[in-house]
């Protein structure tokens, strides 16, 4: 029984001294929805930034602005105001650095579809589960590899979850449902269709005769004004694009402003169906 006492008023003595040092953490369910909030808009931002330079300047930063915490919550006045001081100055910087992923980040939430359902869980893509792609993408990129065949150039854009409308004026309205002779036709050097890109939605060639903004990037010369307006898209928005080069007849993935590289033509349907998704 004196064992048994010992080591409960131990138990006790030690919960006690444990509950003291974390006297400081009074969690409420306010601060874990806060906790929540952050993560979900640092996910955003990850995503946003993923597979670009920024990406590491981010990361540095989300490092400072840690230790800066940390240093706040130890009570370390002078270090934790030196990295306020150095976080508040360096605000305006980073808004120059960030510009175009900001502006990105921006029309990502301002073009967000919150009236349709699957528009919605595709923007919280992190949450879905049954959602999935009912695009053709074997039928499109066997029609690429077609006119990579016969150095035919296109240009195809896949829309996701942001509208691509302020774009898709500049061209043709359609509604055709995917298949490969539509898509050999359309950019077939004769069509009065094959000038600029067209517009995937869902299973369906939306817009025809699209003009896309152009890329201010340095890219290698052997790369056109196809492959300028594929990156000046994707830096702009969430969409995808396929290009099919008139010069070399190089079939070229692009997402987030960047080259994508595939082995083989199976591995870019199966790039193209996981972004997609």
């Amino acid at each position: 029984m004196y064992a048994i006492n010992f080591g409960m008023n131990l138990f006790l003595i030690f919960t006690k001294t444990n509950l003291l040092m974390l006297d400081f953490l009074n969690f409420s369910f306010l601060d874990i929805l806060d906790i929540v909030l952050v993560a979900i808009l640092l996910y955003y931002i990850y995503k946003l930034l993923k597979g670009t330079v920024a990406i590491n300047i981010f990361i540095g930063i989300a490092l400072i602005v840690l230790i800066w915490k940390i240093t706040q919550a130890l009570q370390m006045e002078m270090l934790s105001g030196l990295l306020g001081t150095l976080i508040s100055l360096g605000a305006i910087a980073i808004l120059i650095v960030f510009q175009p992923e900001v502006r990105k980040f921006l029309l990502m939430i301002g073009s967000a579809n919150f009236t349709n359902k699957r528009n919605f869980l595709k923007q919280l893509k992190f949450l879905k589960t049954e959602i999935q792609t009912n695009t053709d993408v074997e039928a499109i990129v066997s029609a690429c590899e077609a006119m990579a065949s016969t150095k035919t150039g296109a240009l195809i854009v896949f829309e996701r979850a942001q509208n691509l409308d302020f774009v898709r004026t500049t061209g043709d309205h359609m509604h055709i449902e995917i298949n490969k002779p539509i898509l050999e036709s359309i950019f077939y050097k004769n069509s009065p269709l094959h000038d600029g890109a067209v517009i995937i939605k869902e299973n369906y060639i939306i817009a025809t005769r699209i003009i896309l903004p152009l890329s201010d990037k340095h890219l290698p010369a052997r790369f056109g004004l196809r492959h300028r307006a594929a990156v000046g898209i994707t830096e702009k928005t969430d969409a995808l694009c396929l290009v099919v080069s008139e010069e070399t007849g190089k079939i070229s993935y692009i997402k987030d402003g960047e080259f994508t590289l595939f082995k083989n033509n199976n591995e870019l349907i199966e790039l193209i169906k996981y972004d997609l998704n």
